[in-house]
C-alpha cells in the first residue's frame, strides 16, 4: 500500500514502513528514543516492534497501566517524570506503541515535555490505527469526563503495521469497527455499504478497509485541522456515545464498555434522532438498528439512568454558548453538524434502542 501524505504526518503501512521508520530515526540528529508502552503492548507488541528497530541510539522504556481508567493527568506526570529521570532533552524522540490510550496520552506527554518533543505513533489496536492515532489529537481524560484536557499536535510518522492486530481480543476489533463504520455513515454509502455482512470479512478486506478509513479521516482533517467545521463530522455518534461510555466508567458496578461500544449506541441513538430532525429515512435507521445490535449485542441502559446520562452531555467538547451540539444526518455521507436536540427526543432514542 502506497503511504499516505497527510498534512502535518506521513502514514506508512506494514513492513515497508520499518525501513522508512530506520531511515527517519537515524537521519534525524535525535539524542535518545523513548518507547511508551501499556502493560498490554509491553507483553504482546513491543519484543516485535524493537526487532525491527534499526538504531544505536540509546533506547529506554516507559510502560503504563493499560486501560481508559489510566489516561489521566496523573500518568502523564509519571511519564514526564520518567523522562525527566531518564535525561531526556528537547532532541529525544518519543515512540507510542499502544492503542488509543498510548497514543492519546503519549502524544501529549510529547508535545508538552520541555514545551514540546518528536513523537511518532505505532498504534496496534483496529481503533488507535482508523481513529486515535491519525489527526493529531493528544490529551487526557478528566476524572471520568473523556478528553476535556489535550492539544492538537500530530506525530511525525504513523506507522500501521495489522501484523499487531492478531494480539487483539475479538472485543477490541468490534471496538475498531465502530469507527469504520462511523466513516461510513458520514461520508460514503459505498464504504458503508462493504460493511453490511460484517461476519464475513476476512484480513485481506480488513487492510483495504482500514487504508480507506485513514483516507476518509485524513481528508477532512486536512480540510479542518481545529475542528471549526468539517472534522465536526467525525464525532458522529460520540456526543452520547462519549457520555455513556463516562458514565460507564463512574459506576464500578457497571459491566467494561469499550469505547467503540459506547460509540455503536451513540451512533444507533443518532440515527434515531436524525430521522426525527434531519429527514433521516426511517427504514435506514431500522437497518443500522438491527446491524449495530446484531454484531456488538444489545447494552442494558435503565430508564432511571437516562438523566444522569444526558447531564454528562453539557461536558461534550462540541458545546458552544451553553448549546449542546449533535452531529446528525440527512442521508448517509450527508452529515449536519450544530444540531439542538431536545431531551425528550434524547429520551425517545434510549427507548428506541432498547426496543
Amino acid at each position: 500500500m502506497d503511504s499516505i501524505q497527510a498534512s502535518d504526518s506521513i502514514i506508512h503501512f506494514n513492513e515497508p514502513s520499518y525501513a522508512l521508520l530506520n531511515k527517519y530515526v537515524n537521519g534525524g540528529n535525535f539524542s535518545k528514543i523513548f518507547v511508551l508502552v501499556d502493560t498490554n503492548t509491553h507483553t504482546y507488541c513491543l519484543a516485535n516492534f524493537l526487532e525491527r528497530l534499526e538504531t544505536d541510539l540509546s533506547i529506554e522504556i516507559i510502560e503504563i497501566e493499560a486501560g481508559e481508567i489510566h489516561k489521566t493527568i496523573d500518568t502523564c506526570v509519571g511519564v514526564w517524570n520518567a523522562l525527566s529521570d531518564l535525561d531526556a532533552d528537547r532532541k529525544s524522540l518519543m515512540i507510542n506503541v499502544g492503542g488509543g490510550v498510548v497514543t492519546d496520552l503519549g502524544g501529549f506527554a510529547a508535545c508538552t515535555f520541555k514545551r514540546g518533543i518528536s513523537y511518532l505513533n505505532i498504534p496496534t489496536t483496529l481503533l488507535s490505527m482508523v481513529d486515535a492515532s491519525v489527526g493529531g489529537k493528544t490529551g487526557v481524560d478528566l476524572g471520568h469526563l473523556k478528553n476535556q484536557i489535550g492539544v492538537i499536535s500530530a506525530p511525525d510518522i504513523i506507522i500501521i503495521d495489522t501484523n499487531y492486530l492478531d494480539t487483539l481480543p475479538k472485543s477490541q476489533m468490534r471496538s475498531g469497527l465502530a469507527e469504520m463504520l462511523k466513516h461510513g455513515l458520514i461520508s460514503d454509502e459505498n464504504y458503508w455499504n462493504k460493511f453490511k455482512d460484517l461476519k464475513s470479512l476476512n484480513l485481506k478486506d480488513l487492510d483495504q478497509l482500514i487504508y480507506e478509513s485513514i483516507l476518509i479521516k485524513k481528508h477532512v482533517v486536512d480540510i479542518d485541522p481545529f475542528e471549526q467545521n468539517l472534522r465536526k463530522t467525525l464525532n458522529y455518534g460520540h456526543t452520547l456515545g462519549h457520555a455513556i461510555e463516562s458514565y460507564f466508567l463512574s459506576k464500578p458496578d457497571k459491566i467494561d464498555l469499550l469505547h467503540g461500544e459506547a460509540i455503536a449506541i451513540g451512533m444507533v441513538l443518532a440515527s434515531y434522532i436524525s430521522t426525527k430532525l434531519t429527514g433521516f429515512p426511517e427504514a435506514v435507521n431500522n437497518e443500522i438498528k438491527i446491524l449495530f445490535k446484531g454484531f456488538y449485542g444489545h447494552v442494558e441502559i435503565l430508564e432511571s439512568e437516562y438523566a444522569d446520562i444526558i447531564e454528562l452531555l453539557k461536558y461534550d467538547k462540541k458545546n458552544e454558548h451553553g448549546n449542546i451540539n449533535f452531529v446528525l444526518l440527512e442521508a448517509i455521507g450527508k452529515p449536519k453538524i450544530d444540531c439542538l436536540v431536545d431531551d425528550n427526543i434524547i429520551i425517545d432514542a434510549f427507548k428506541f434502542y432498547n426496543s
